[in-house]
């Protein structure tokens, strides 16, 4: 069997309030090989009386706070802690920061998993009920996806350094879609920018033994994925389904361990080959 040397290091996973979620399932699946984890999060508001179907289940699964997620691990033996913060505010960084060092020990890996997605688009097409692109949604969304994992990088770096740590792991959570598509003009951009911003911390944080990765998931059944959307999604890709929380949960313990010791500033695409279609 092989050890990824992660017994006793801790995590702290933006982005972890919803179960159902990615940020939990990585939560999950490095607690399994020992880890500590602070959760990071601030949940979403219940879903609208207007949502219906799969919206309003997946709306109801995101506004569950840390806490639930954090005592269920707790529930199975795991050392576990919560924090409850709004990423957008710049004070963020450090507080999550203090807050793991003060229960759990310095932070030596770093997942950001949390994101901003408000659909919106170019064209105004109030139909659709998409919004236009305006600076209030560029700015949103870039407070969340590229500026907050951006300090909180930095944060890392700093803390790493003051105490002369030699390993340290970033992994930061993209889209398959980053390059750019419809729709989600903001998010699509802002998590473009994120893999630009992780492949210059690679070449600036390698020296102090800081490797940086970047997973890009395609289509991930976190609560989200009517049945009719499963069934597209599914043709996409060569394996013949749609992804799981646990799909990207492994390959984030992979890139936390020993053995991914050589794998710096790569975005790793994690959708059952769905690019290649």
């Amino acid at each position: 069997m092989i050890d990824p040397r992660l017994r006793d290091r801790v995590a702290v996973i933006t982005g972890a309030n919803s179960p159902l979620g990615i940020g939990a399932g990585i939560a999950r699946a490095l607690a399994r090989q020992g880890a500590k984890v602070v959760l990071a999060s601030l949940p979403d508001k219940p879903p609208t009386s207007a949502a219906r179907g799969a919206d309003r289940s997946y709306g109801a699964a995101k506004a569950t706070d840390t806490d639930h997620v954090r005592d269920a691990l707790r529930a199975d033996g795991v050392e576990a802690e919560s924090l409850a913060v709004d990423l957008a505010d710049p004070a963020a960084a450090p507080a999550i920061f203090d807050h793991a060092e003060a229960r759990l020990g310095p932070v030596e890996i770093l997942v950001n998993n949390a994101a901003r997605c408000v659909p919106d688009t170019f064209r105004p097409e109030p139909t659709r009920g998409l919004t236009t692109v305006d600076a209030a949604s560029l700015d949103a969304h870039h407070a969340v996806n590229t500026r907050a994992p951006a300090l909180l990088m930095a944060e890392f770096h700093r803390r790493h350094l003051r105490r002369k740590a030699t390993c340290g792991r970033i992994i930061n959570i993209s889209t398959d879609a980053a390059p750019g598509a419809a729709d989600q003009i903001s998010y699509w951009a802002t998590k473009n920018a994120l893999e630009s911003l992780s492949r210059s911390a690679a070449i600036e944080l390698g020296p102090a033994g800081i490797t940086v990765n970047v997973i890009a998931p395609g289509p991930v059944q976190t609560g989200w994925i009517s049945d009719a959307m499963n069934a597209r999604f599914a043709e996409l890709s060569p394996l013949g389904r749609v992804g799981r929380p646990d799909d990207i949960a492994d390959l984030a313990v992979f890139l936390a361990s020993h053995q991914a010791r050589w794998v710096t500033g790569q975005t790793i695409y994690a959708g059952g080959g769905k690019r290649m279609i």
